[in-house]
């Protein structure tokens, strides 16, 4: 059965031969005429092409040329077609970033995996923390914090020993990175319909810069975070290799 692919991949040497080599043998069609897409590259490449073709509606299946591969498949140019025929669907819903920045202007971005602020001076970043309109914590003294879904809490927030996340369970993790007041804060489990703000304080002293899945958005005021469940994005894997299965065996390896 023949089945219309869309292919990309990344500037990679090894993902641009992929992409010739699958191309030549499976066709490759216009992204609008696609009933799947096969991004070839690394998982930065994966969220990148998840990002710009959410609009289209259509599964991205993920085919590793790059280093980690979380979010991918293996690369193997054999029998294409049955393993997307196959392939297991998970659905993702992205973080929804509004920062206002210091002189006045805003900016709004989407993550997958987190949204994270960071310090971008040699001095700690004084950050205040409310969810809900409730104020939680007034002041944390920290190189940083993040917001993870729990599809990218194995990502930067495992590395800042946040915990990882059931792919279905409707929570976010709270993180911080290297918290100095409250000395040893981890961080807080909350509900994924909660808004996050964070507000910096002293930002002409200690400035900070929110970081949205590697963009980044300097000189940052305030930024609110929240998960938008109408925009929806799917992953499809190999059966058996589902990013359920992935989340539960990182935690035994």
């Amino acid at each position: 059965m023949d089945m219309k692919i869309a292919f990309d991949a990344s500037s990679a040497p090894v993902a641009q031969a992929a992409l010739a080599a699958l191309s030549a043998r499976y066709g490759n069609v216009a992204l609008p005429q696609a009933e799947v897409i096969v991004a070839l590259g690394g998982d930065g490449f994966m969220l990148q092409t998840l990002h710009e073709t959410q609009e289209l509606g259509v599964a991205v299946y993920g085919m590793n040329r790059g280093t980690i591969g979380f979010l991918m498949n293996d690369y193997a140019e054999d029998d294409l077609v049955a393993r997307l025929q196959n392939a297991e669907e998970a659905v993702i819903n992205p973080l929804v970033m509004q920062a206002t920045h210091a002189d006045g202007s805003t900016s709004r971005a989407l993550a997958l995996n987190e949204v994270a602020l960071l310090r971008e001076g040699p001095q700690a970043a004084k950050l205040q923390i409310t969810v809900d309109g409730r104020l939680r914590m007034e002041e944390l003294v920290c190189d940083g914090a993040l917001v993870a879904t729990p599809a990218g809490s194995t990502a930067y927030n495992y590395s800042a020993h946040g915990p990882i996340l059931p792919i279905g369970a409707d929570v976010l993790a709270l993180t911080a990175m290297a918290a100095f007041r409250p000395r040893r804060w981890r961080g807080a489990l909350l509900p994924k319909r909660a808004t996050v703000r964070f507000d910096v304080l002293e930002p002409e002293k200690r400035p900070v810069m929110a970081d949205a899945d590697g963009k980044s958005h300097r000189d940052v005021v305030r930024v609110e975070i929240h998960s938008d469940p109408s925009i929806m994005h799917r992953i499809l894997f190999d059966p058996g290799h589902g990013l359920e299965e992935r989340l539960i065996s990182e935690q035994f390896t």
